[in-house]
């Protein structure tokens, strides 16, 4: 790993990472010569219109609105550069690209469970390639996590219940720390790992020696057969009791309540948790709620599934899964257990 030459300073290893730290040095720069000069400026005038005898009368100051003007303007205008530099980085680091590599991960007391699109798992490890765009889509099995990785300066709440969604692009290969930055019980400290970034040909080869693993769409389609989903939906939604599912990620939906919402992860768990919270319309809400029947990493590959569906012929007016799948089962696809073993 390559260190700072600034001390106490995290390596700088992502495109966003300059950014950060020059709002920061910024910030910092604004606040040191504003302290230095208030501090002078006050000890100038305490000298030099301190009482020289104990009968000395001061003359009367009048005051000035330029000089008060002034002093209430440059304060705006920094402050407002302040927030509109903070804003262009919030957005910019807040809105993961188009074409960026999927990476799931789950927080545990106490790991990160992490998994490419191709189906590699890690545990407390990630290995990314450089100059390749990263979105990284977590949730939580537990309790509130927060991803942290000091030398990306990217920090994201990983919630139970919910995704959130972070991205970046590394720069300079090496070993970087991973943190947990929530406190989240007794091991909360131990919650640590590392970022492994790679040269992209060294990635692809790591990737190539980790296929034998089955990817998140694959055993999606799996959990979605086995738990009798297609019944109702099928792929396109063939089953007719059900939206349509072909396409669904990223488009239009319409409601029964006259709403419309884009279809994102967060409403497909949601409609497959509690899927009488948004019913498509022209659908009727028969489908039951069985909140905790299906893991976090089956919600994450059966949605992995769903997004991959071909959006061809699909109906921009339904599609939705407010029926979505309807497990009467838990068991997994492959073997694995519908709750997965404490690590």
């Amino acid at each position: 790993m390559q260190t700072s030459w600034i001390p106490f300073v995290p390596d700088s290893a992502s495109t966003v990472s300059g950014k950060v730290d020059a709002l920061y040095f910024y910030l910092s720069g604004v606040t040191v010569f504003f302290t230095l000069l208030i501090s002078g400026v006050l000890i100038f005038f305490v000298i030099k219109y301190r009482r020289r005898n104990p009968f000395e009368i001061p003359r009367p100051i009048d005051g000035s609105h330029k000089l008060e003007t002034l002093w209430s303007v440059i304060p705006f205008i920094i402050a407002m550069s302040m927030f509109a530099w903070g804003a262009q980085i919030y957005f910019e680091n807040s809105r993961p690209p188009q074409n960026a590599n999927e990476i799931y991960v789950v927080g545990k007391q106490w790991m990160w469970k992490i998994q490419h699109s191709t189906g590699q798992r890690e545990i407390n490890e990630l290995h990314v390639p450089v100059g390749r765009k990263i979105k990284l889509i977590m949730t939580s099995e537990d309790t509130i996590h927060d991803f942290f990785i000091p030398a990306f300066r990217i920090k994201t709440d990983v919630l139970p219940g919910k995704y959130t969604t972070q991205w970046f692009e590394a720069t300079v290969p090496g070993k970087y720390h991973l943190f947990c930055a929530e406190y989240c019980g007794m091991n909360h400290s131990g919650m640590i790992g590392s970022v492994i970034v790679m040269q992209p040909t060294d990635f692809d080869n790591w990737l190539s020696g980790n296929a034998s693993q089955q990817s998140p769409a694959v055993a999606g389609q799996q959990l979605f057969q086995s738990l009798g989903c297609v019944s109702c939906h099928g792929g396109s939604g063939e089953g007719g009791r059900g939206p349509e599912l072909a396409g669904l990620f990223g488009r239009k939906v319409f409601l029964s309540n006259n709403q419309t919402l884009t279809a994102d992860e967060a409403y497909i768990r949601e409609s497959i948790e509690n899927p009488g919270a948004k019913v498509v319309s022209g659908f009727n809400p028969i489908m039951p709620t069985f909140q905790g029947q299906v893991t976090p990493e089956q919600l994450i590959q059966i949605i992995s599934y769903i997004k991959s569906l071909p959006g061809e012929g699909a109906k921009p007016a339904t599609g939705a899964p407010a029926s979505a799948t309807s497990p009467t089962t838990t068991s997994s696809p492959a073997g694995a257990s519908a709750t997965p073993a404490k690590k």
